[in-house]
C-alpha cells in the first residue's frame, strides 16, 4: 500500500506541473482568441479561421510596441496615464503592476545579474537578483550610495527583500534571470537546466 502511495504521488508530482501550464495556456488562448475576435467580427463578418484571433492580437500588441518607441507616442502615453499615476489607490496597483512589467523587459533585463551575495567574514550565501547596478536617479540618500541593489526572492516566490550592499560583497553566477527564477520558485530544490551532466543538483 505505501509503495502505490509513492507511486501515486510520483505520478501527480509529474503530472501536476504539465497540467496547469497547459491549463493556463488554453486559458489564455481562449480569452485572446475571444478578445481579438469580438474586435475583429464587425470587420470580418461570420469568416473564421482557427488561430486568426491570435494572430491578430500578436500584430496589434506588436504594432502597439513600435508605436510606444517612438516619442511623440511616449509622451502621449504619458499623458494617458496621468488618471492611473495621480488617483491614491489606483497609483499603487498601477505603477507596482508597470514596474513588474518592465522588470522582465528585455532592456531591463540587460542591467540585471544573478549574484552569490555573501556578508564579509560569513560562510552563508543568498542567491540574489542584481536590479539596479548604479544608484543614480534614486532620491537621497540611497542616490548617494555607491552600491548595487540586489534583489533576494524567497521561495515559492512568496515575497522577497531588496538590499543595497558594496559590489565586492556578490559573485557572478553563470545563470540566466529566468532560469535562477524558476529555482527560487521551488526554493532550489531542482537542478538547473543548464547544469552539465552528471553535475550535482544546485543548491
Amino acid at each position: 500500500m505505501k509503495r502505490l502511495s509513492q507511486y501515486f504521488f510520483r505520478g501527480l508530482i509529474t503530472v501536476l506541473p504539465l497540467a496547469i501550464t497547459v491549463y493556463v495556456l488554453v486559458l489564455f488562448v481562449t480569452w485572446t482568441e475571444r478578445t481579438a475576435m469580438w474586435l475583429i467580427r464587425p470587420v470580418i463578418g461570420d469568416f473564421y479561421l482557427p488561430g486568426l484571433g491570435i494572430a491578430l492580437g500578436g500584430l496589434l500588441i506588436l504594432a502597439l510596441g513600435m508605436l510606444v518607441s517612438k516619442p511623440i507616442t511616449s509622451r502621449l502615453l504619458s499623458w494617458i496615464e496621468l488618471p492611473f499615476t495621480n488617483l491614491p489607490v489606483v497609483k499603487s496597483i498601477y505603477t507596482s503592476l508597470k514596474s513588474f512589467a518592465d522588470y522582465f523587459a528585455p532592456h531591463a533585463q540587460d542591467a540585471q545579474q544573478v549574484v552569490l551575495l555573501k556578508w564579509p567574514g560569513q560562510e552563508m550565501g543568498i542567491v540574489g537578483l542584481v536590479t539596479r547596478q548604479s544608484m543614480e536617479g534614486l532620491p537621497a540618500p540611497l542616490g548617494e550610495l555607491d552600491q548595487v541593489a540586489v534583489y533576494l526572492p524567497m521561495g515559492y516566490m512568496i515575497g522577497g527583500y531588496t538590499v543595497f550592499v558594496p559590489r565586492s560583497w556578490t559573485t557572478p553566477i553563470d545563470v540566466s534571470v529566468e532560469e535562477a527564477m524558476r529555482m527560487a520558485l521551488v526554493a532550489f530544490m531542482a537542478a538547473s537546466r543548464s547544469a552539465p551532466p552528471g553535475a550535482p543538483p544546485a543548491t
